[in-house]
């Protein structure tokens, strides 16, 4: 069981670097040019790893509960774009973002 969470873990981990990948590969002028950055590229890579992985995981974690710990991608997605982007992180998404995690830890309790 335990290969399971590792296969969620390294998941959700390959489908936050994809989507900073994503937002790094978004300041190309245009979209055609977007497209090909290689930050772009390896970006969709990722998330087709991360949905291989996810479907791993789902092989033995109900779906109740692997796919609401994805959401924590969403926590650790808000942090990095605040400290690598510059983006706004102020009470309002770290009040967000804990009630998420609240949630996360919630539904891994048995």
């Amino acid at each position: 069981m335990t290969w399971y969470y590792v296969a969620l873990g390294v998941g959700i981990l390959a489908g936050i670097v994809g989507q900073l990948l994503l937002k790094q590969g978004s300041t190309a002028p245009d979209y055609v040019s977007q497209l090909f950055r290689p930050s772009t590229i390896v970006g969709l890579a990722l998330y087709g790893g991360a949905a291989f992985l996810y479907i791993v995981a789902l092989r033995k974690i109900p779906v109740s509960v692997a796919f609401p710990s994805v959401s924590l991608s969403y926590a650790l997605i808000a942090v990095a774009g605040h400290y690598l982007f510059g983006e706004p992180f102020g009470l309002k998404q770290f009040a967000g973002l804990a009630l998420i995690m609240g949630g996360v830890i919630l539904i891994h309790q048995h």
